[in-house]
C-alpha cells in the first residue's frame, strides 16, 4: 500500500557544454532519495531535465556553425547517456524547448501580465551573458560578477519585469518561518544580501528582445521569455499544468524538496515562490541549497574548464563505487574538496577493505565450513548482542539521517555495523570454533549473525548502490522477500538455514600509486 506521493526534482541544467561531476553529485543525490522514498512505499515523481533558451545558447551554436536546437539536442542526448550510465531512476525529463512547456510559458506569462504582475519597461543595467544575471553595481565583487568573478557589461533594452517587489513581505516570512530553505545558513545569507539589502528587492527582468532563443512572448513580437519565468515553472509544466501533455499535476504538486546547487538559491528561495504567489499556486514545501563540489579549492566551472569528467571515474572504477564516494565524502549542505586520491582511498577503506571484505570473508566461511547452506540447530552467546543490537537498530538511525538529506551521516550509520561485524569475526574466530565439531552450533550461529548483518546493510545500501546490493543479496542467499524495507527493521529475517553463493570480488583493492598516474594522463 502506498504511503502517499513524493515529488523530487533537480535543478534543470544548462546544456552549454557536457555535464561534469558536480552535476553528477547533486543529480546522485536526488536519485539516491527518490529510490530511498520508493523503497519506503511512496509513489515517487523524480524530474530532471535541461534549461534550453538564452543567449549563451545562441551565441555557442552560431560559433559552431549549427542551429540553437540542432546544438542542444546534441548536447542533451549526451546527458541522458551520462544519466543512463550512473543508473539514474528519473521518471520524467523535461526540456525548456520541449512544445507543451512553452505553451505553458506562454499563458502563465499572459496570466501575470494581466494580473499586471508583469509590466513593461526598459532595462538599463550590468549583464553577465554566462551566468544569464542582471546585477546592480553595488551586488559586483571587485566589479565582476559575484556568481562566476567574470566581466559584466552594461545594457539597455526594452523589457518586461515582473513586480516581485509586491510579494517581498511574503517570501521574507517564508523565508524566517524556517521550514521552507535549507541548510538553515543560506536563509540569512538570501534576507540580508537580496531582500533587505540597500535598495532592496528590485522587480525581476522577464523578457529580452536582443536574442530571439527562447519562448515567444505570443501577445508582443519581438520579445522572448527571459530564463528565470522559463525555467522555474519546469517544475509544475512537467506534471502538466497549464498544458494537455500530462495530467499529475494535481496529484504531485507541489514538490516535496526542490534540490539546488547553492548558486541557484537565490533564483528558487525568493523569485519562485513570488512567482508561484503571483499565480495562486501552493509553494513547494522544501528547497536544499546543497554545497559545490571543489577542484583545487575552487568550484568546478564549464567555462573554467576545470572540471572532472565522471564517465571516466566511473569507467574505472563503477559506477556504484561514483555514486557512493560521491554521498559518503562530503556533507551535502556544504562545499567539499575533490581529488581522485580521495576516490580511490575510501573505495579501498571503504569498499574493498571493509564491505567486500566482510561479504567475501562470510560467503567463503559458510562454504567452507557448512557447504553453503547453515544448519538450523544453532546456539547464541551474549558475544553476539552488541551485532545484533546494532543491526536491528540501524534502520531508525538511518531514517532519520536520510530524512535530514544527511547522506554521509546515513552511510557512515550502515559502516558503523559492517565495521562491528568485521571485529566480529575477530572476536568469535570461526576458524578455531570450525576445528571443533561440538561447536558446530555455535559456529553456525556465528555465521547467520554475519549475513543476517550484512542483509540489513545491503537493503540500506540500495539507494545509494543498486548494482552492489543486488550482487550481495545473490552471496547471501537473500530472495526477495528480504530485500525489502520492512524486513530492515528488525534481526532475524534470513531463513536460518540459508544458502550462500560464493561470487566474484565486489570491489577489488586499487593501487593507489598507480591509479593516480594512469588518471593524469587520461583526464
Amino acid at each position: 500500500m502506498s504511503k502517499g506521493t513524493f515529488y523530487i526534482t533537480t535543478p534543470i541544467y544548462y546544456p552549454s557544454d557536457k555535464l561534469h561531476i558536480g552535476h553528477t553529485y547533486c543529480t546522485v543525490a536526488t536519485d539516491a532519495m527518490a529510490r530511498y522514498k520508493r523503497m519506503q512505499g511512496f509513489d515517487v515523481m523524480f524530474l530532471t531535465g535541461t534549461d534550453e533558451h538564452g543567449q549563451k545558447i545562441e551565441d555557442k551554436a552560431k560559433a559552431a556553425g549549427v542551429t540553437p536546437q540542432q546544438f542542444v539536442d546534441n548536447i542533451v542526448a549526451g546527458i541522458k547517456d551520462l544519466w543512463k550510465l550512473m543508473n539514474i531512476s528519473y521518471d520524467r525529463f523535461v526540456r525548456t524547448t520541449d512544445d507543451y512547456h512553452m505553451v505553458s510559458i506562454q499563458r502563465i506569462f499572459k496570466a501575470m501580465y494581466e494580473k499586471g504582475d508583469i509590466y513593461k519597461g526598459a532595462y538599463k543595467g550590468l549583464y553577465c551573458t554566462p551566468c544569464e544575471s542582471f546585477w546592480t553595481e553595488n551586488q559586483l565583487v571587485d566589479g565582476k560578477c559575484p556568481d562566476c568573478g567574470r566581466e559584466v557589461k552594461y545594457a539597455e533594452e526594452e523589457a518586461y519585469f515582473f513586480r516581485v517587489s509586491k510579494y517581498t513581505d511574503r517570501v521574507r516570512e517564508l523565508l524566517r518561518g524556517g521550514t521552507f530553505l535549507e541548510p538553515a545558513s543560506r536563509v540569512n545569507e538570501m534576507i540580508n544580501n537580496f531582500i533587505d539589502c540597500e535598495g532592496g528587492l528590485q522587480d525581476l527582468c522577464v523578457s529580452r528582445t536582443s536574442f530571439t532563443w527562447g519562448v515567444p512572448v505570443d501577445f508582443d513580437p519581438g520579445h522572448v521569455v527571459y530564463v528565470w519565468l522559463d525555467a522555474l515553472f519546469n517544475y509544475t509544466t512537467a506534471l502538466g499544468f497549464l498544458n494537455d501533455k500530462y495530467d499529475d499535476y494535481d496529484k504531485y504538486w507541489p514538490a516535496d524538496v526542490h534540490f539546488v546547487g547553492k548558486e541557484i538559491v537565490r533564483f528558487h528561495s525568493i523569485y519562485w515562490p513570488a512567482f508561484l504567489m503571483s499565480m495562486d499556486m501552493p509553494l513547494p514545501k522544501k528547497l536544499f541549497g546543497h554545497g559545490w563540489l571543489l577542484l583545487d579549492g575552487g568550484k568546478m566551472s564549464k567555462s573554467v574548464g576545470n572540471v572532472v569528467d565522471p564517465v571516466i571515474l566511473a569507467g574505472r572504477y563503477g559506477v556504484d563505487a561514483l555514486r557512493f564516494f560521491l554521498l559518503r565524502d562530503f556533507p551535502f549542505g556544504s562545499d567539499g574538496n575533490f581529488s581522485n586520491e580521495l576516490l580511490i582511498t575510501r573505495i579501498n577503506t571503504d569498499l574493498a577493505n571493509d564491505l567486500g571484505n566482510l561479504v567475501s570473508r562470510t560467503v567463503a566461511m559458510a562454504v567452507k565450513y557448512f557447504g553453503g547452506t547453515l544448519p538450523v540447530s544453532q546456539t547464541a552467546d551474549s558475544m553476539d548482542d552488541e551485532l545484533i543490537s546494532m543491526t536491528a537498530g540501524l534502520r531508525d538511525k538511518y531514517e532519520a539521517q536520510m530524512e535530514k538529506f544527511a547522506f554521509q551521516n546515513a552511510l557512515k550509520e550502515i559502516f558503523s555495523v559492517t565495521s562491528r561485524a568485521n571485529k566480529y569475526i575477530d572476536e568469535t574466530a570461526p576458524w578455531v570454533l570450525a576445528k571443533d565439531e561440538s561447536q558446530s552450533p555455535r559456529l553456525a550461529a556465528v555465521m547467520y549473525n554475519l549475513l543476517e548483518s550484512i542483509r540489513v546493510c545491503a537493503v540500506l545500501l540500495k539507494p545509494f548502490m543498486p548494482v552492489t546490493s543486488e550482487k550481495i543479496f545473490e552471496q547471501i542467499g537473500a530472495g526477495e522477500e528480504v530485500r525489502t524495507w520492512d524486513s530492515a527493521a528488525a534481526f532475524g529475517a534470513l531463513p536460518r538455514d540459508v544458502t550462500v553463493k560464493k561470487g566474484d570480488v565486489i570491489f577489488p583493492r586499487i593501487d593507489l600509486a598507480k591509479e593516480l598516474e594512469a588518471l593524469a594522463q587520461q583526464q
